[in-house]
């Protein structure tokens, strides 16, 4: 009767020690994390909501409380995610945060959260994902960022981030996909981390070259989005040749020349070029019809001149094709129109002779002889 008691009271110690599970360091982080958004903004029916201290974060099993939004270790005792649902929670972001040591995600993602990015946060050395998309965040990105050596995910685009791309942005030697979109960045791209995979950076106030140095080392480099920024000046063949590129988005910037070489081997991933709205002169760069899996091709309204080349016409893999808006002259390539072409897209508003009125490429209409006059200096070939 003895030994039965005393395993009864050795079951009861540790049940009610297994009532306290989180270090308390970690709890007051999370209540400090809570108190800093607006009650207003947290519905009844939110992860938010259920966030109730009255038990423990990580005790098992959440029938009515922190039944989503905050994830434990393996033994219960540490926060190591926070991923948020999207309903527009409204506050800032405590710099206790910095207390939860072991936490390897951060997703505040489609939420209202506004401020400074406490600086705190980057002295989370375990945190591998940082997902802040479509809030207010403001203020620059400071270089302290760097020491979160494990991050691979840095998600910050659609907030109001200003100021310059930290300088040694390269020696996050594990993240794999950078997305810092939409914002009011300024200045030039440093050199980047060697293992990335994506690169967003559209739709900020960008500028400078687009150098070899840069890119220097990326061989796992896939996703390039540096559009609607205002990056000049020439586009080199190096480029193309990043040996893992698959799509490239630079439209909307202010690029004069691009130079493209026929991929090494005739080996390529490259499936999608966007360089459109710039201010590209010269001729159509012939050898993108070299480059095998390309299937999205994007040149319009820039200030490209010549004839298209008829290695276009035949690229099987070519199945949108976008011209509009240049300068170029002759005839189109009769296999555009082919009963069986696959291609879509436009070939409008140049100054070409014999596209098919009744063709949706040759949508819309071709510039006036006057303009087409004036832009090759009264050397065009004449209508017939």
């Amino acid at each position: 009767m003895f030994n039965l008691v005393h395993f009864l009271l050795f079951v009861l110690h540790h049940l009610l020690q297994a009532q306290a599970l989180t270090l308390p360091q970690d709890i007051s982080a999370l209540k400090a994390f809570k108190s800093s958004i607006k009650q207003s903004s947290i519905p009844s029916w939110s992860c938010l909501a259920s966030w109730d201290f009255s038990d423990d974060p990580c005790a098992v099993p959440h029938r009515t409380r922190f039944i989503c939004g905050v994830s434990c270790s393996p033994d219960a005792t540490r926060i190591t995610q926070i991923t948020l649902d999207p309903i527009g929670y409204s506050g800032q972001l405590t710099p206790l945060i910095s207390q939860l040591t072991q936490l390897t995600t951060l997703d505040l993602s489609d939420n209202y959260f506004f401020g400074r990015i406490p600086s705190s946060i980057y002295s989370l050395r375990n945190l591998q994902t940082l997902t802040l998309t479509s809030n207010s965040f403001s203020g620059s990105i400071p270089d302290s960022v760097t020491a979160l050596k494990s991050l691979e995910t840095l998600d910050l685009s659609h907030n109001a981030l200003s100021g310059k791309l930290p300088k040694s942005l390269n020696s996050l030697t594990s993240l794999k996909r950078l997305d810092l979109s939409y914002n009011k960045l300024t200045g030039f791209l440093p050199k980047l981390p060697f293992n990335l995979l994506e690169l967003a950076l559209k739709a900020n106030s960008l500028s400078g070259y687009v150098s070899k140095s840069t890119f220097d080392g990326l061989t796992r480099l896939e996703v390039v989005e540096l559009s609607d920024n205002s990056f000049s000046g020439t586009l080199g063949a190096w480029f193309f040749l990043l040996p893992s590129l698959q799509q490239v988005d630079l439209a909307n910037n202010s690029f004069t020349h691009v130079d493209i070489s026929k991929p090494a081997g005739g080996n390529s991933d490259l499936v999608a070029v966007n360089l459109g709205f710039n201010k590209i002169e010269g001729n159509l760069p012939a050898n993108f019809a070299d480059y095998p899996m390309l299937s999205s091709l994007s040149l319009r309204y820039n200030r490209l001149r010549g004839a298209i080349p008829l290695g276009y016409s035949k690229k099987k893999s070519l199945r949108r094709l976008f011209l509009d808006g240049n300068f170029l002259i002759g005839t189109p390539p009769a296999e555009f129109f082919a009963g069986d072409t696959e291609v879509t897209g436009s070939l409008g508003d140049n100054c070409l002779r014999g596209c098919p009125a009744n063709s949706q490429l040759c949508s819309p209409r071709q510039k006036s002889y006057a303009i087409c006059k004036r832009a090759y200096s009264g050397k065009p070939r004449k209508k017939k």
